[in-house]
């Protein structure tokens, strides 16, 4: 198995991966489900339903006229009971519909498949369905499959790397909807006319990387479509390295891989618009990962989303262990919540809970001057430096350091053997400069 040898700095994470061979299961139906109206970067919906109003499943209950955005469906059928809000993963406010469900899970009479002739139908067809980016970036897929130097685009990367540990629902769905994964691609070719497509799978995935080879060999497009086989190494999913390793072009930050005539979209993504294209049901489900010392059956499960995550942890036998730290995708760069009645959202592909050492956060110690973190950075950054000038407020070095370059993955945090949150004080750093340029108008 030919595979492309490795170019940046990486790390070498223990996958965990104990999910892989479990084949999906298909959550029953909660009580009640609660919809955020804010699933996507960019600009929240606001609620096209109201209190008592009866939904079907597929229904636009959500939507918004601002640029960056994608409308948001009833996943269940059942009748609005409130509208509240609920306190975001970043601290804020969070509107959402809150909607009681009667199990029949009728469809909403107006899904149909969408008439595609030319790439403005498929773009808006791509809005209706309300996708957005389903590796974890939650971007609204329309906009980026309508960069305004199309005609300069002519590859598509599709990402299915899933490099984080534990996560396994990207490679289950390479095993079970294979065909989908390829209609998406066929139609993204079409209607966006692109010349090549690129498939990036991480080697320890070998019965995917069959079973996609073969798939492309079936469809006749062995000649446009290629699995690019990677090295198992951490951040190998992040966009700007893997768009690297398998073309050579450096894609800095700022800069957007269509400026390097690229698309980049992950592998459950391009799999939904194939289904979608097929069937017209909008995006109101997701396969996830839920895995951790504290879940009594670890599982890869699709889920209605808006499901709450104490509702789903039940349909995988419940807790065996108190949980002490839940996190919503991976522990490289997952974003822990507050509470198990925090509701699954479109960009979620893992659940992870843990109990006891798993969940603390080690001592932090004195930096050794190891350079570990610097071997470890993809882009040849200097942690252990940027942590020093953001701690003393140095604006001038952060800048010339080039702190706005590091994509927080994390992988410095995760080598250092002082255990220094290094990522964390990355981000915080970025903060500090954004607040600088907004005072200094």
């Amino acid at each position: 198995m030919e595979k492309k040898v490795r170019s940046l700095n990486s790390i070498k994470v223990s996958h965990e991966k104990k999910t892989a061979s479990c084949i999906t299961e298909k959550m029953s139906v909660p009580e009640t489900v609660c919809i955020s109206m804010a699933q996507h970067i960019g600009a929240p919906c606001k609620p096209l339903v109201a209190k008592g109003d009866s939904v079907k499943v597929g229904q636009i209950i959500g939507d918004t006229d601002a640029f960056v955005s994608a409308p948001i469906h009833s996943s269940v059928s059942g009748t609005v009971k409130e509208i509240s809000s609920i306190r975001s993963i970043t601290g804020g406010e969070d509107q959402v519909i809150i909607i009681e469900t009667d199990g029949r899970q009728d469809l909403w009479q107006r899904i149909k498949p969408p008439v595609i002739n030319d790439q403005k139908d498929f773009v808006k067809a791509i809005r209706a369905s309300g996708l957005v980016g389903l590796g974890g970036a939650s971007f609204p897929t329309h906009i980026k499959f309508n960069p305004k130097n199309l005609d300069q685009v002519d590859t598509l990367i599709v990402n299915g790397a899933e490099c984080e540990p534990f996560i396994t629902s990207d490679h289950r769905l390479m095993l079970e909807d294979t065909e989908y994964i390829i209609k998406g691609i066929l139609a993204t070719m079409k209607n966006l006319d692109l010349k090549r497509v690129y498939i990036g799978v991480e080697e320890n995935k070998p019965d995917a990387i069959s079973k996609l080879k073969e798939a492309i060999g079936n469809s006749g497009h062995s000649q446009d479509i290629e699995v690019k086989v990677l090295n198992s190494r951490y951040p190998q999913g992040a966009e700007r390295v893997m768009i690297y390793e398998i073309t050579g072009k450096p894609l800095n930050a700022g800069v957007l891989p269509a400026d390097l005539g690229i698309l980049l979209s992950n592998i459950t993504t391009i799999a939904f618009i194939g289904q979608y294209l097929e069937t017209g049901r909008p995006l109101t489900a997701k396969r996830i990962t839920v895995d951790g010392n504290a879940v009594a059956e670890p599982k890869n499960i699709i889920v209605p989303i808006g499901t709450r995550i104490f509702d789903v942890v039940k349909a995988c036998g419940g807790y065996k262990a108190e949980p002490r730290k839940i996190l919503m995708g991976g522990p490289m760069m997952g974003r822990a919540v507050y509470s198990d009645a925090f509701p699954i959202v479109k960009n979620n592909n893992a659940i992870l809970i843990f109990d006891g050492p798993q969940a603390l956060i080690p001592e932090e110690t004195g930096c050794i001057k190891c350079g570990m973190c610097i071997k470890a950075c993809p882009f040849g950054l200097l942690p252990v430096s940027l942590a020093e000038a953001y701690e003393r407020k140095d604006i001038e070095r952060l800048k010339r350091l080039q702190v706005t370059e590091c994509m927080e993955c994390g992988s410095c945090s995760y080598i250092c053997p002082a255990r220094r949150p290094l990522s964390f004080m990355h981000k915080m750093a970025k903060g500090l400069l954004k607040e600088v340029a907004s005072n200094n108008g």
